[in-house]
């Protein structure tokens, strides 16, 4: 992902702008996209605000994480559960369509792990 364009230079084309030079002429002058003129003014306008908006990072996690607690006691509840089967359970109860991917970031993040140590061992005695 590319880096935002410096403050500065969002700080120049806006006052430029603001000074009575067209978004396209601006956007000539200072070697930007003309649509990242317009957006860059049309934001300070709406909003009075110049920095870039932050990128990347987590934006969904909020949905599984208000179930965590009902996820963690059906672990206690059943400790051979497999995340495909709390992704259904979800779906469910919940309506909530989350990967079994999901479900174990969910696990990473609160550092909580539950391996099936008990089959390996029935197999190992076989």
């Amino acid at each position: 992902m590319t880096r935002p364009l410096s403050n500065d230079l969002r700080e120049r084309v806006i006052d430029a702008v603001e000074g009575g030079m067209s978004r396209r002429a601006a956007a000539e002058r200072f070697g930007v996209g003309v649509s990242t003129a317009i957006r860059w003014v049309d934001c300070w306008r709406r909003t009075g605000r110049q920095q870039p908006q932050p990128q990347g990072g987590d934006k969904r996690s909020h949905r599984i994480e208000a179930h965590r607690e009902e996820i963690f006691a059906l672990v206690e509840e059943t400790p051979d559960v497999t995340l495909a089967e709390i992704a259904d359970h979800l779906d469910r109860t919940h309506g909530l369509r989350v990967a079994p991917s999901t479900v174990w970031r969910l696990f990473d993040r609160h550092a909580m792990t539950f391996k099936k140590n008990r089959a390996r061992g029935r197999a190992a005695q076989a």
